[in-house]
C-alpha cells in the first residue's frame, strides 16, 4: 500500500475532450495506474493516478484544464472474491469512512489495485498495516474551469 496523488480533471461534456487528454498523457509517456470517469450534464470528472505524478501534473497543466490533487490510498489486493470486502471491512471496523473507491482489473489469480479516498488517511494506513509514502499535497486547487477548443 502507498499514498498516491490522484488528479481530478474537470472536462466539458463534448466529443473529443477525453481524446485530447489521453493523447497528452501518451505524448508524455505517462503510465496510468488507475482511472475512472464520471459525468453530469454539464461536465465530466476524470480521476487519474499515475506512476509519475510530477509528469502527469505537467501534462495536465499544458491542457489548461481545471484540476485538483488529492491524496489517496493505493492498495494492492488479490484478484479474487472477497478481497475488496476485506479491505472495506478493516476500514469499517476502525470507523474510517470511504468517500469513494475504484479498482483496476487484474489477471485471474493475480493482483489488482484499489484506489481509496478515505476520511482519515493516516489512520487508514495504520489499520491496513503497511508503510506509507507521502507524495502529494491534499486537495490543492491548480486552475479555474476552462474549455478546450
Amino acid at each position: 500500500m502507498e499514498l498516491m496523488t490522484q488528479f481530478s480533471v474537470f472536462l466539458v461534456n463534448k466529443p473529443g475532450i477525453l481524446a485530447q487528454v489521453s493523447r497528452k498523457i501518451a505524448q508524455f509517456k505517462i503510465n496510468l495506474v488507475a482511472m475512472t470517469m464520471m459525468d453530469s450534464s454539464e461536465h465530466g470528472v476524470l480521476r487519474l493516478v499515475a506512476t509519475d505524478a510530477k509528469k502527469l501534473r505537467t501534462a495536465l497543466t499544458e491542457l489548461n484544464l481545471p484540476i485538483t490533487e488529492t491524496e489517496v490510498l493505493l492498495v494492492e489486493m488479490s484478484n479474487k472474491p472477497g478481497a475488496l470486502a476485506d479491505i472495506c471491512g478493516k476500514l469499517a471496523a476502525a470507523h474510517i469512512n470511504i468517500n469513494y473507491a475504484y479498482c483496476t482489473t487484474g489477471i485471474r489469480s493475480g493482483k489488482t489495485k484499489g484506489i481509496f479516498k478515505v476520511a482519515h488517511t493516516q489512520k487508514a494506513v495504520k489499520v491496513l498495516g503497511e508503510k506509507k509514502r507521502k507524495r502529494s499535497k491534499k486537495n490543492k486547487q491548480l486552475r479555474r474551469p476552462a474549455v478546450l477548443r
